[in-house]
């Protein structure tokens, strides 16, 4: 593999990005005008200062805790040559708006748009006629079960989920998940992948919806939304009761804030479109709650407010 396509440039595609740039591969992100191009620069510029903040702290900290291994092994980091690299990046990756222009040499083309099942519908019918054969497609989705989506992209033995974690330079984790359709060597070249660009890959050879990690995180946020909604406590305190009573270093809140609360509030809106379904949560009321924030605008760290302000 060599060119590698993002469709979108939100907040972990422009992460994929810049990554997948920094470890040596030629980057194209599309991105669907020229004002979302601006909004997805503004993403990467505060991606690289969060590069150059961790190579700076590996330059000064002798404990292996503070180490992004996203960014260079433990053994073999080399300042001056990590922020050089960092630095290169922004002028190395292509922005498109042209979907054609975008995939059209693509060896892998990741999808990272939000958690929408219309949308991912949409842009795999725009790509199926577009990608040369030797294209393999995965979703960032961390919410969708390839298997769903498989049938749209025309390439199902060519298609799965690779799920990256948020602030992947330091939490270097990705879950690769086939299906029952997709190939065993394209899986085994997106592992390959995974590796090459410093991640440590997670294979999931059996679906499940929210895989490894939102399958134990997605839980924890609609708890803590839970908490609030129905009026038992602030967002501080349930935060409090998380980090001081786990050791963590975020609270629900200061995740939802991490994540994006439009990416939130669309997960919580597939629970609600669900007909009849029983849970122990207040889904409509987290329905209400995060429209009022998106609706003003508050939506999360990378607009510089959400439940918090920054």
């Amino acid at each position: 593999m060599k060119n590698i396509t993002i469709l979108g440039g939100g907040v972990l595609g422009s992460q994929i990005a810049f990554q997948t740039c920094y470890c040596g591969y030629n980057v194209t992100i599309y991105l669907r005008s020229k004002e979302s191009i601006k909004r997805c620069k503004k993403r990467l510029e505060e991606v690289k200062k969060s590069y150059i903040d961790a190579i700076n702290i590996m330059k000064k900290e002798k404990n292996i805790n503070t180490w992004s291994l996203g960014i260079a092994d433990f053994d073999k980091f080399n300042a001056s040559k990590s922020l050089k690299n960092v630095e290169e990046v922004l002028n190395k990756i292509n922005f498109e708006i042209d979907l054609e222009k975008s995939v059209c040499d693509a060896d892998l083309v990741i999808e990272s748009m939000s958690e929408d099942f219309d949308a991912k519908k949409d842009i795999y019918g725009k790509i199926a006629p577009l990608l040369p054969e030797k294209t393999i497609l995965v979703t960032n989705s961390s919410t969708m079960l390839p298997s769903k989506l498989a049938k749209f992209t025309k390439r199902e033995n060519k298609f799965l989920a690779l799920h990256f974690a948020n602030s992947i330079w330091k939490n270097n984790i990705v879950e690769v998940m086939m299906h029952k359709d997709t190939n065993e060597k394209y899986f085994e070249e997106v592992i390959d992948f995974a590796k090459s660009i410093r991640m440590v890959p997670l294979p999931l050879r059996k679906e499940k919806s929210g895989y490894l990690l939102n399958s134990m995180l997605i839980p924890l946020l609609f708890s803590g939304l839970d908490l609030l909604v129905n009026g038992i406590s602030d967002v501080e305190s349930i935060d409090t009761a998380w980090k001081r009573g786990t050791g963590s270093p975020k609270g629900p809140f200061e995740i939802l804030d991490t994540v994006g609360l439009k990416t939130a509030y669309d997960i919580v809106l597939m629970y609600v479109k669900i007909p009849k379904f029983l849970a122990p949560y207040n889904f409509r009321g987290m329905e209400k709650l995060l429209k009022t924030y998106i609706d003003e605008g508050k939506l999360g760290k990378s607009s510089g407010e959400g439940f918090y302000k920054y």
